[in-house]
Formats: C-alpha cells, structure tokens, sequence
C-alpha cells in the first residue's frame, strides 16, 4: 500500500479501471450508503492516458464527480483502487529473531519473485500474524510510474488521495465483513478486461495471481460462436448463461476455453497457498465477484472444476442504501471494489 496523506476527513473509494471509473461513499459504522457513481471509459483511450499525461480520466472523473453522482460524497479524501493485475502482493514468513532485519528481508523477497526491478517500484509491507517462533508478514508492492499517473489523474481532479491499495484487497475487506471471509477463502474478481485473484485468511490477503479474461472476453467468445451481436451475447450471458436449454451447448463450449484460462490460473495460486504459505488450513470455499460474476451457473462450474464449494458472493444485502435509489441489480457487482475501498477504516490508514 502506498500511503500518502489523512486528515479527519470521511473517505470516499475510488475505482479506476480500464473500462470505467466507479465512486462510492459509506458511512461503514452503519453501512449506509452515502453517494455513489460510474462512468464508462474507452479502454483504448484510458490505457493510453494512464501511460501518458492523464488528461482523458481526469475529464472523465472531473464529469463522473460533477454530473453522474447520486446522493452526495462528503469530502473529497479518496482511497483508490489498483488492479490486482498491476500488484504482486504474497506472504512469507520469517523467524522472530530476524524482525529487526525485516525490511532486508522484504527486499530480498522482492528481488526474488517479482519480475521487474524493485528500484522501479514501491513496495510497502505489514506484519499481520505473530507466534513465539515466526512473524508472517504481506508485502504489496506496485510499480511507481502507475502510481504516479494515478495520483496525477486524482489531484487534477481536486481529490485527495490518502490511500492507494490493490484492488483485491477492497474487495477481501468487504467479503471478509459479510461473507465469512475469515474462512481461507479464494477470492475470484472477474472485472470487464481482467481477472483477478486471491487467497483470503483470517481476513487478509495471502497471495495474488490474475489473467487478461474478463466479462468482455466471455461475451466476445459468445458473439463469434453464435454469430450474434455483442448486445445479444451479453442478453445470452447473463440471462442464459450455463444454465441448462436450448443454446446451453453452444454458449458453454463458448465459455469454456475462458473460464478454463481462469480456473488454471485459479490452481496456480492455491497451489503456492497450500505449498509456501499452509499446509495446515485447507482451502474452505470460492467467492466469485465483480461485474462479470454475473452469468447463471457459474458457481456450479468451478464447484465442479476445482472440487470446492464456489458461488456468487453478494455482500449488497449489507449495505443500506437508504434513501437513495439503488443500482440495478446487473449493475450492482461493479461497485464491489468501490465499496471495499469505501469501507476502510480510516485508523488503518493511518498505521
């Protein structure tokens, strides 16, 4: 995580992604739902202006922030989000008698197994679990120049950034708070280009993997094999899905070759969990979320795949939305991320 500024200020969560940008703030000691928004982005364009001087997002935000926010956002304090998929975040562990030498270690474990130069990045770690003989410490690491554009695109848009964390650790703050996350759980965030992954344990995330497949890429392989319209795949997607009738074979074989590339990816990272991190706490369930979690029979396909239990998180029915009119129900999961980041607790911030 990088850490950047607080003041006593509410905090508002802020997602930034290749297709959109989402907001939302809540009041997290009565999970009522304060504001929220989203914006939808040319990827082309937002990957190039992320690479570049920024200017396309921060109009995109400065308009999200003007024009599309239902309810109110109380501050402009923002905590924002990365994808998993620019991150490497991993936990190992280390003998007590070895903590004043933690930060060499932290180092060393980044030259080891991140696969670009750790001058080029800032790397940030916490020690979330101690006995008498170990220390088990995460260390998240990102690379500099993406956040410094992002901190470009946020202040040209007079917002101040307090907090900049991966993506997946948002969404594994809020299933831990209301989907038994403290059970060692894999995480599952399939967004419109990406997905990402991760191990959650006793409310913290373990380790993190990801794959270029997203919801955009299930709905493209279902236009090309049933020779529809991208608006009819999405229609198939959602409503068909892999539940059972009449275009079920065709839609599944469709959505295999994807939704393999994920579950690989998916044995990947338990594996490392199981082997690096804990040979002792087996893998107890898979949560899948995010705005491409929404196809039927998804849950049944990993169940089956992976030989776990794997269903559609739906952390919503914590969240109040008070007076303000919700999101429809399709696009409620896109806000997941936004939510996690919202829901921070500003003394963890502040650590």
């Amino acid at each position: 995580m990088a850490k950047l500024f607080l003041k006593d200020k509410p905090i508002i969560g802020l997602d930034i992604g290749a297709t959109g940008i989402k907001v939302m703030a809540i009041d997290a000691r009565r999970w009522v739902v304060l504001g929220y928004g989203s914006i939808d982005l040319d990827p082309a364009k937002a990957k190039e202006s992320l690479d570049g001087d920024g200017q396309y997002i921060s109009e995109q935000l400065s308009i999200l922030l003007k024009d599309k926010i239902v309810g109110s956002l109380p501050s402009n304090h923002v905590v924002v989000g990365i994808p998993a998929t620019r991150t490497y975040s991993r936990t190992f562990t280390l003998p007590v008698s070895l903590e004043k030498s933690l930060r060499d270690a932290v180092q060393t474990e980044a030259d080891q197994y991140i696969p670009i130069p750790s001058n080029t990045l800032y790397i940030d770690h916490e020690i979330i679990e101690r006995d008498k003989k170990d220390l088990t410490v995460l260390m998240s690491a990102v690379s500099q120049s993406i956040v410094d554009s992002t901190l470009r695109v946020v202040e040209a848009a007079d917002l101040r950034p307090v907090l900049i964390e991966p993506s997946i650790s948002a969404v594994a703050r809020l299933i831990t708070r209301t989907e038994e996350g403290h059970l060692p759980t894999i995480l599952v965030d399939i967004g419109p280009a990406g997905t990402d992954i991760a191990v959650l344990d006793n409310g913290f995330v373990r380790v993190t993997g990801g794959v270029s497949v997203g919801g955009n890429t299930l709905t493209l392989a279902i236009a090309k094999k049933l020779s529809v319209t991208l608006d009819n795949a999405h229609q198939l997607k959602v409503l068909n899905g892999l539940n059972a009738g009449p275009r079920q074979q065709k839609i599944t074989e469709a959505l295999n070759p994807s939704l393999e590339r994920i579950s690989v990816e998916i044995e990947k990272v338990a594996r490392y969990y199981n082997e690096r991190i804990s040979d002792d706490r087996k893998l107890e369930q898979l949560l899948i979320v995010g705005s491409g979690s929404n196809v039927p029979g998804i849950g049944e396909f990993f169940t089956n795949r992976l030989v776990m239990p794997a269903r559609t998180a739906s952390p919503w029915q914590q969240l109040d939305f008070g007076k303000l009119p919700e999101p429809a129900k399709q696009f409620r999961p896109r806000y997941i991320t936004a939510a996690g980041l919202a829901s921070i607790d500003p003394e963890e911030v502040q650590k």
